[in-house]
C-alpha cells in the first residue's frame, strides 16, 4: 500500500512537471511568433521628427476711451459675479489684456533627403513659426510649402547641406486587417516614442475629412502623435497618424491614419502647385436603410442614397436624380455611402466616369463629367460637416462657422458653434445646440484650432466656464465635465 501511494505521488509530480514544461514551451512558441521590432525601429527612427509650433499672441490693449465699439461692448470685471471673476480677471484688468504666445506641437517624418517633411494640417494650422527637431537634436526653422485641410496633410521643407534620412511610402491598398503596424511620434512631447498594434479596419470616415478613407488600428496614439508615420513591417509608410476616437481625450483603442495612397497624391500636388485639386460630382448623399433598399429594388442596404443635386453640376448634367442610389462609381463598388466621396475626390476634374445607380426598381448607368472642387467649396463642406471636435472631455460636439451660418446666428465675433450636447452636466447648465462658444475659462476661442488646444489642456475633473453667444446676447455657463473614471 505504501509503495502504491509513493508511486501515485511520483506520477502526480511528473504530470505537474510535464504540464509546466508544456506551458513554458507553448509560451516560448508563441513568443517566437511575435514580431521583433527592434531592427526596424533602428532603421526608420532617424527619419521621424518632432514639430513645435509657435502662434504669436496679442499685445495688451488699453482701457482708455477711443477703443472700437465692439471692444467697449464686452463685459468688464464689475459685470461679473465673484465666482466668475477669479477665472477671467485675476489681476483686475478686465478683458482688455492681451493673449500670450501659444506653443503646440506634433510629429512628422522626412520623405526626401533634401528636407521635405510631412505632418498633419492641424498640427501647423495658424502657426507663425514651425521648428523641426531631428532625432540627433538638430533644430531647423521649417518653411510651409502647402497645407490641405481636406486631407489633414501639410508639407514642410527644411534647408541643410546634409543628406537626410527619409522614409519610403508603401501601398496602403495592400494592407489587411490583422497586419502588424507601428507608430513613432512625440505623444505628450515624449519624442521618438514607439507603439505597435494591428490594422483593425479600412475605409473609415469622419465628418471633417470626408475625402479620406482612414485606416483604423489599435496602435496607441495620443496628443503629439499627430503627423507621425504608421509603418508596415517593411519599414514603409502606409499611413499618417491623424486622430483618435475617445470620450476622454486619451487613447482607448481606436486610432485613425490617412492612407499612404491618399497622402502621396496630396503631397505631390502641394509640392507642385501649393494646393490640392479634387473631383466634384455635385450630390448630397446619405446611408441606405433596409426600407430604402427594398423600395428601390436592392438586394441589401448598400450604396449611397442621393438626397441633393447641385444645379448644373456633374450629376445634374448626367441625369442623376434625388432618390437614386449610387452603387458603383468608375467601376468601383459603393458598399457604404462613405465609400463614394474619396473616389470622387481622387478623380481628375474633367474625367468622364460611369456611374451605376438604382432608381426605384430600375438599374441605370450614366456618364458624368467630373468638375473641380474649389477651395472655397471645400471650406464650406468642412465647416458644415459637423463633429470635428466630437467626443472631447467637455462633452460637446462643435463645428466651425462659415459666413452664411455666422449671419444666421447673429454675427458673433469668432467662436465655434455647438452642434450637439452629449454631456448631461452641460445640458443641466443650460448649454444648448446652436450656442457659439466665445471663451473657455479665461481663453478666447476664435476657431476650431483654439478650441482643440484649450480643451486638450483642461485639467480633468475641474469646473469650466463658457462664455456663449445666443440670440445676440452673451452669457456664462459653468459646469464640471463628467469623468470617465
Amino acid at each position: 500500500m505504501t509503495n502504491m501511494l509513493a508511486n501515485s505521488r511520483l506520477l502526480m509530480f511528473a504530470a505537474v512537471v510535464a504540464a509546466v514544461a508544456m506551458g513554458a514551451a507553448t509560451e516560448h512558441a508563441q513568443a517566437q511568433n511575435l514580431p521583433d521590432f527592434t531592427g526596424l525601429i533602428d532603421e526608420v527612427a532617424p527619419a521621424v521628427v518632432n514639430i513645435e509650433t509657435l502662434t504669436f499672441g496679442t499685445r495688451p490693449r488699453s482701457n482708455q476711451r477711443g477703443e472700437d465699439q465692439q471692444q467697449q461692448q464686452q463685459p468688464g470685471p464689475d459685470d461679473l459675479p465673484d465666482f466668475f471673476r477669479r477665472f477671467f480677471d485675476p489681476r483686475g484688468e478686465g478683458f482688455q489684456r492681451g493673449q500670450p504666445d501659444r506653443r503646440s506641437g506634433g510629429s512628422g517624418f522626412l520623405i526626401s533627403q533634401d528636407g521635405y517633411i510631412v505632418t498633419n494640417h492641424h498640427v501647423i494650422d495658424g502657426a507663425d513659426e514651425i521648428v523641426v527637431r531631428l532625432e540627433d537634436r538638430q533644430e531647423f526653422q521649417a518653411e510651409l510649402i502647402g497645407s490641405d485641410e481636406g486631407s489633414d496633410i501639410a508639407l514642410l521643407k527644411i534647408e541643410t547641406d546634409a543628406s537626410l534620412p527619409a522614409l519610403p511610402f508603401g501601398d496602403s491598398e495592400k494592407l489587411r486587417r490583422g497586419e502588424w503596424v507601428i507608430a513613432i511620434g512625440s505623444p505628450f512631447s515624449f519624442e521618438q516614442t514607439v507603439t505597435a498594434g494591428i490594422v483593425s479596419g479600412k475605409g473609415r470616415s469622419n465628418g471633417a475629412q470626408q475625402y479620406v478613407p482612414f485606416i483604423q488600428s489599435d496602435v496607441a496614439i495620443n496628443r503629439g502623435n499627430s503627423g507621425g508615420p504608421l509603418l508596415n513591417m517593411q519599414g514603409e509608410v502606409v499611413g499618417i497618424n491623424s486622430w483618435i476616437l475617445s470620450s476622454s481625450g486619451g487613447y482607448i483603442g481606436l486610432s485613425f491614419s490617412i492612407p499612404s495612397d491618399v497622402a502621396q497624391n496630396t503631397i505631390d500636388q502641394l509640392r507642385d502647385k501649393g494646393y490640392v485639386s479634387r473631383g466634384l460630382l455635385g450630390v448630397g448623399i446619405e446611408e441606405v436603410s433596409r426600407e430604402e433598399a427594398e423600395a428601390v429594388g436592392l438586394d441589401r442596404p448598400r450604396g449611397a442614397l442621393v438626397n441633393r443635386i447641385e444645379a448644373d453640376g456633374a450629376a445634374d448634367k448626367a441625369g442623376i436624380e434625388v432618390g437614386d442610389v449610387i452603387v458603383e462609381f468608375d467601376g468601383r463598388p459603393i458598399t457604404v455611402f462613405s465609400d463614394l466621396p474619396p473616389l470622387v475626390g481622387a478623380t481628375t476634374p474633367g474625367s468622364k466616369v460611369k456611374v451605376r445607380l438604382f432608381r426605384w426598381g430600375d438599374e441605370k448607368t450614366v456618364t458624368a463629367t467630373i468638375t473641380e472642387l474649389t477651395q472655397d467649396a471645400l471650406a464650406g463642406l468642412n465647416s458644415n460637416s459637423g463633429g470635428q471636435s466630437s467626443s472631447n472631455q467637455l462633452g460637446l460636439e462643435v463645428d466651425s462657422i462659415d459666413d452664411d451660418l455666422r449671419a444666421r446666428l447673429g454675427n458673433p465675433d469668432g467662436g465655434v458653434v455647438i452642434t450637439d450636447v452629449e454631456s448631461d452636466a452641460a445640458y443641466r447648465a443650460g448649454v444648448q445646440r446652436g450656442d457659439v462658444i466665445l471663451m473657455i475659462n479665461n481663453q478666447s476661442v476664435d476657431d476650431m484650432g483654439d478650441f482643440r488646444d484649450i480643451v486638450e489642456d483642461l485639467e480633468p475633473g475641474k469646473s469650466v466656464v463658457l462664455l456663449v453667444f445666443r440670440d445676440g446676447n452673451t452669457t456664462f455657463r459653468a459646469y464640471t465635465p463628467e469623468s470617465d473614471d
